[in-house]
């Protein structure tokens, strides 16, 4: 059997945070071990559980990488238009340093076969790599699994640490959930020219809040 790996993200859609990238490199008993520890989609599991698996994940592969994308760099890539061009490049990063002879990968992209081939146009050239990229990889490939448990342990201790240096448990993290939207509403608006760094600039539901909370002096004024 080849050297496999699999590769997913965590953290796409949330406002607040970084995205984050992992991929995991197993061979034929890796990838045994990984079906005997009960890898399957992060998203199906608790945050012990995701914690508790991914140290088992470590052990088991031959590598293993994960890579935080900070919310700037994220603003930029959407500024641009290309949020899954900058997810294709940090996924062809992650393959070069794994070397693997197939990776694959949860598709980002609506079109899966054109976000494989994105990929491979990142990664170095010369390198002899199979990229099979397909929606909801993570629930088919244990491999892909593996690297999703990694991708949102990762994010999760992310999102730990704002909420631990902010001082406020702000929830999730994505724009559907209330306390996430109550906190943004209350951080922006101590300084709405100047949002916090790990606050993703770029979504819409900060967009809004941003454009509500820049029109109130405004707004003021013109009532008196």
């Amino acid at each position: 059997m080849p050297r496999v790996a699999g590769v997913d993200d965590a953290g796409r859609g949330c406002v607040i945070g970084p995205l984050a990238v992992a991929g995991v490199l197993v061979d034929e008993e890796g990838l045994r071990c990984l079906c005997e520890l009960g890898v399957r989609d992060s998203k199906a599991l608790s945050p012990a559980k995701r914690a508790e698996l991914a140290a088992g994940i470590k052990r088991v592969a031959l590598a293993w990488k994960v890579v935080l994308v900070p919310p700037r760099e994220i603003d930029r890539a959407v500024a641009c238009g290309g949020l899954n061009k900058l997810e294709a490049k940090v996924i062809a990063a992650i393959i070069d340093e794994l070397c693997p002879e197939v990776a694959y990968v949860d598709a980002s992209d609506v079109l899966a076969l054109r976000f494989a081939s994105t990929v491979c146009s990142f990664m170095a050239r010369g390198r002899q790599v199979r990229v099979i990229a397909e929606h909801k990889a993570d629930a088919k490939y244990p491999v892909v699994s593996a690297a999703s448990i990694l991708a949102k342990v990762a994010r999760d201790e992310a999102i730990k640490a704002i909420k631990e240096e902010v001082g406020v448990d702000f929830g999730s993290g994505y724009p559907t959930d209330p306390r996430t939207l109550a906190f943004l509403r209350e951080c922006l608006a101590e300084n709405p020219l100047s949002p916090p760094e790990f606050v993703r600039c770029s979504w819409r539901t900060v967009r809004e809040l941003l454009s509500s909370l820049r029109t109130q002096p405004l707004d003021r004024w013109r009532g008196e």
